[in-house]
């Protein structure tokens, strides 16, 4: 592992262009470690496309339903989300509000599970065979059995944004976009533990981010990043600054690195964040203009969803 202290190096990045061509809507993608593949919900093409890390292979997954945007100009709705779980990976989709699940080895469609409405993120919880997912329209949570498929809903006071999960805890974490705020949840109770405000403005909180053991919470604003100290009330530790369009984020947690992704300086900033939650920016990427939500791989490769080129752009760890 290189260590970068005193200075900032400058990580190379490179483009995988996705079949459906530009633009490609992409809003949450996941890693699969197991399998070292990256899930990338391709939106408006109503296609998945899964990405090998090793060989940067790309294979196609559908077809998933696509509905109108209701939004003036935006391309259509699909598959926006996914979360890895017990030998599957789920697919949340717009198009149609199912959550669907493939086999996460052979790549096999298995069954899909019908929601009352539209997913926005989903987050598989191991210890109940439970799928989390947002829905900011109708400002709650949808709890969905992957055993029974008994449904159980999470009333919020404001749009759920993001989400985090400390399964050693049983809590689950998520923003409230609108509101300027982040919840703690028990996962088993469903009761609204904690409410912190973030400071983080008019335009409220993206994504999160934990390190279970140290007790930390990254929470993304639009121009970067907060640090909270979990053991203590939601203590803000640090604020890191970067480029606006700040969505999804990402840490890892061997290498203790946070990344994020600015959609208006087509930059990625890697910073190093100590056990004591002190950050120290050690890297940088260039993207592309509008290219947001970074995940990382078990080698600390980031993938950041490049929706106007219509690519994954790849940024390579030294």
């Amino acid at each position: 592992m290189h260590v970068f202290i005193g200075f900032i190096t400058v990580w190379v990045a490179s483009s995988v262009p996705l079949p459906g061509g530009a633009p490609v809507g992409m809003d949450y993608l996941a890693h699969d470690a197991a399998n070292h593949r990256v899930w990338i919900p391709a939106g408006n093409t109503g296609k998945v496309d899964v990405l090998d890390t090793t060989t940067l292979k790309l294979t196609s997954l559908g077809d998933f339903a696509t509905i109108a945007s209701s939004r003036p100009g935006a391309t259509k709705m699909g598959p926006s989300s996914v979360t890895v779980g017990d030998g599957v990976v789920w697919v949340g989709n717009r198009g149609d509000n199912r959550l669907c699940a493939f086999d996460a080895r052979t790549l096999e469609k298995q069954r899909c599970i019908q929601l009352s409405r539209m997913p926005d993120g989903i987050q598989y919880i191991a210890a109940t065979h439970e799928l989390w997912a947002t829905t900011p329209r109708d400002k709650s949570i949808a709890v969905v059995s992957t055993v029974t498929s008994a449904a159980a809903t999470i009333s919020v006071p404001g749009e759920p944004e993001g989400y985090a999960v400390d399964a050693e805890h049983g809590l689950f974490y998520t923003n409230l976009e609108d509101k300027d705020k982040t919840l703690t949840i028990d996962v088993a109770t469903h009761k609204i533990l904690a409410t912190w405000s973030t400071g983080c403005g008019g335009e409220g909180p993206r994504g999160l981010a934990i390190d279970v053991p140290h007790h930390l919470l990254f929470v993304a604003c639009v121009d970067g990043a907060l640090v909270l100290d979990l053991a203590h009330d939601g203590k803000q530790l640090a604020r890191l600054k970067t480029g606006k369009g700040v969505d999804n984020i990402d840490f890892h947690a061997g290498k203790r690195l946070l990344y994020i992704a600015s959609r208006d300086d087509a930059t990625l900033t890697i910073a190093h964040i100590d056990e004591q939650g002190t950050t120290q920016v050690v890297a940088t990427a260039h993207t592309a203009k509008g290219a947001r939500n970074a995940v990382v791989d078990h080698a600390g490769n980031a993938y950041v969803a490049d929706s106007v080129g219509g690519t994954v752009i790849v940024v390579r760890a030294p």
